[in-house]
């Protein structure tokens, strides 16, 4: 016979589950207050009145206080029974206000719109075993994606990563080649335009509507004679002169079916002392050590995005986004980059330098 079940661990896994079917539809929240600018006009505004805020925003009283309400029950704004009023914290304004801090999470939830709105193509993929292409997602995917990693890069890349690369920053400095894969919307490719001038910068996607909105924001920027973009995948990109003295993979590679030709055609395309800087998610292998809150959002992205966009492609591979550092260094090691090391490390990402 069955052992009895344990009513206390029911009762506290069920606790969980309601914790998270409360974030789940919160996070719709926090998608509105992102995109209707609500955040943006409490930051460093001290309390405000539903009423203020409103008027402040454009939009209708009515739903702002039950929108603040809702921010109230998840802590993320604080109320003042005096006053009637709401304040959201500078340090949650950090997270969910400013676009150019390194510490800004909103995107993710702007990801989330696509993700969910894809759901009944993912079940049938679950049955048929075939992919869910990047291209069959909604245009929130990719504005997401492109807003959610750019705080990132933007407080890491050049003054951490790049320096981490041995030789390379003085290269950039100097006057290099570099090539960006996978470039998606190109902020990594432009903030790496402005730090090092003398270089020459080529963001590569294969997905048309990113590179248009890349060449968009790189106008925009004053950028668009520093840096091009074209359309292109990771294994035909094309080459530059004597070769690339950097060639970059920002949170792409696992995405792709066929990610060991990917390598071998940056292999062959880089300058002899050339390397590739490869980021990939700081998540593991072992399934048992991504028990905790970010590997669970990025193995979770992993199901709902990443795993079916590399089936979509039909190639020999299809990793997921935590295959690990191990299958990372075997498949660069087939490719002829023998040569490879952790560069750096954060809580959200490990960089990897890989060359000949």
């Amino acid at each position: 016979m069955a052992d009895a079940v344990d009513e206390e661990r029911t009762m506290e896994f069920l606790g969980r589950v309601v914790t998270d079917a409360g974030a789940a539809v919160a996070g719709l929240c926090t998608s509105l207050g992102d995109r209707l600018g609500l955040y943006t006009a409490m930051a460093g505004s001290g309390p405000m009145t539903a009423a203020q805020l409103a008027e402040r925003t454009g939009l209708q009283e009515r739903y702002v206080r039950e929108w603040l309400a809702a921010q109230v029950a998840g802590e993320y704004v604080t109320y003042q029974a005096e006053g009637d009023s709401y304040l959201l914290p500078d340090e949650h304004a950090a997270v969910l206000a400013d676009p150019e801090a390194p510490t800004y999470a909103a995107g993710f939830f702007t990801m989330m719109q696509a993700l969910y709105g894809t759901e009944d193509t993912l079940m049938e993929a679950f049955r048929t075993g075939r992919g869910v292409g990047w291209e069959e997602h909604s245009s929130a995917l990719f504005a997401g994606t492109a807003k959610f990693f750019r705080p990132g890069y933007t407080g890491a890349l050049v003054p951490e990563w790049i320096p981490a690369m041995n030789g390379t920053e003085r290269k950039l400095r100097d006057g290099a080649e570099v090539a960006d894969v996978g470039c998606g919307y190109g902020y990594s490719t432009m903030l790496m335009a402005k730090a090092y001038p003398a270089s020459k910068f080529h963001g590569f996607d294969f997905h048309g509507p990113s590179i248009e909105a890349a060449r968009g924001i790189a106008a925009e920027q004053g950028m668009a004679d520093r840096v091009t973009f074209e359309v292109a995948t990771a294994q035909d990109f094309p080459g530059a002169g004597e070769g690339y003295d950097l060639i970059t993979f920002f949170d792409c590679l696992h995405d792709m079916g066929d990610p060991g030709s990917a390598l071998q055609h940056a292999q062959e395309a880089l300058a002899p002392d050339g390397a590739c800087m490869i980021v990939e998610p700081n998540v593991s292998a072992d399934v048992r050590e991504n028990a905790n809150p970010i590997g669970r959002a990025v193995v979770s992205a992993s199901v709902a995005v990443c795993l079916p966009s590399a089936l979509a492609q039909q190639g020999p591979q299809a990793m997921g986004n935590h295959a690990g550092e191990d299958a990372m260094r075997h498949l660069a090691d087939d490719a002829g980059l023998h040569h490879w090391r952790l560069a750096a490390e954060s809580p959200v990402n490990r960089v990897y330098a890989a060359s000949r």
